[in-house]
């Protein structure tokens, strides 16, 4: 097993260290851009670092360089919206990542830690799951905890019911689980997102102790996911085409589409359909018929259909 914690991350009490978080961030973010991108001049091999130097980022914001060097260094104190946002305009943050690096330097006050709220899926909301037949379709917390699925879901994903509750996460399914490897075609970017949406629960819960569990046992366990964390990215996308290699009907080319509920923003509605008429709709017609037989079958004979 490697051993080789997140920076910033002691996996043996599960604490995110939220000054090292915001330094990381800023850090990586400023290590990406070229002063050619916003029109600096570059010296080339004589540069001594990569991306802009904080001198450079800190005029591009306009402030002074040594408030922007106490804030990298995760010192900032009442920073205020106009800084950050002229900050996140010179480093070119994408919506996700000005929303994150605001969390990361104006965290939430609390007198005391506060405590981590009960994920649970109503019972109206479950319902609907079961009536979307022919659909895959589940509900996604905080952490991408797995809450809830209908039947179609767990043929297409596997059937999360036979996992202990811990394990119905996506995080610990994409990396820790060697057959999910085998079910994404384009198993590097399922990776990639999963680990972005972790960093965004990371900045918006840093008192949240099982996500902070969550990365130090990924951290341990998986090069792949330390790999990914490092990149320090945060992106929302939960919408697009993705496509599977499923072990009973083959490929399948299906259309992911995201929905937060109303009443609680951490929750999120995923269904994946198919293309009308498509050979993958037809692949999840066959799935279908073969009810929960799918989400039994292994890598031997497919299951019997049923009538």
């Amino acid at each position: 097993m490697d051993e080789h914690p997140e920076p910033g991350h002691d996996p043996a009490v599960g604490a995110l260290d939220p000054r090292a978080e915001l330094s990381e961030f800023l850090r990586t973010r400023r290590a990406r851009l070229k002063p050619e991108d916003v029109g600096l001049r570059s010296f080339g091999r004589y540069r001594r670092v990569p991306g802009l130097r904080r001198e450079e980022l800190a005029q591009l914001a306009g402030v002074s360089a040594a408030y922007y060097t106490r804030l990298e260094q995760g010192n900032g104190r009442h920073v205020s919206a106009e800084v950050l946002d002229a900050i996140a305009r010179a480093l070119r943050l994408s919506d996700a990542e000005h929303a994150h690096l605001t969390h990361l330097a104006k965290p939430k006050q609390h007198k005391k830690k506060p405590a981590v709220r009960t994920q649970q899926v109503s019972g109206p909301l479950r319902t609907l799951l079961d009536t979307m037949d022919g659909v895959p379709a589940s509900i996604v917390g905080r952490r991408s905890d797995i809450l809830a699925w209908n039947r179609m879901a767990a043929a297409v994903f596997g059937n999360w019911a036979e996992l202990p509750a811990q394990e119905q996460n996506w995080v610990r399914l994409v990396f820790l689980r060697p057959e999910y490897r085998d079910l994404f075609a384009d198993w590097e970017r399922k990776a990639n997102d999963v680990v972005c949406q972790l960093r965004l629960d990371a900045g918006s819960h840093p008192h949240d102790p099982q996500l902070s569990a969550l990365v130090g046992e990924l951290s341990v366990k998986s090069e792949d996911f330390r790999r990914l964390w490092a990149t320090r990215d945060v992106t929302v996308k939960c919408n697009g085409v993705q496509r599977l290699h499923h072990p009973l009907v083959g490929e399948l080319d299906l259309r992911v589409e995201s929905f937060h509920l109303a009443d609680d923003h951490e929750q999120m509605l995923l269904t994946s359909h198919a293309e009308p008429g498509s050979p993958s709709a037809e692949a999840l017609r066959l799935l279908a018929s073969w009810g929960t037989d799918a989400t039994t079958a292994g890598a031997g004979t497919p299951p019997t259909r049923t009538a």
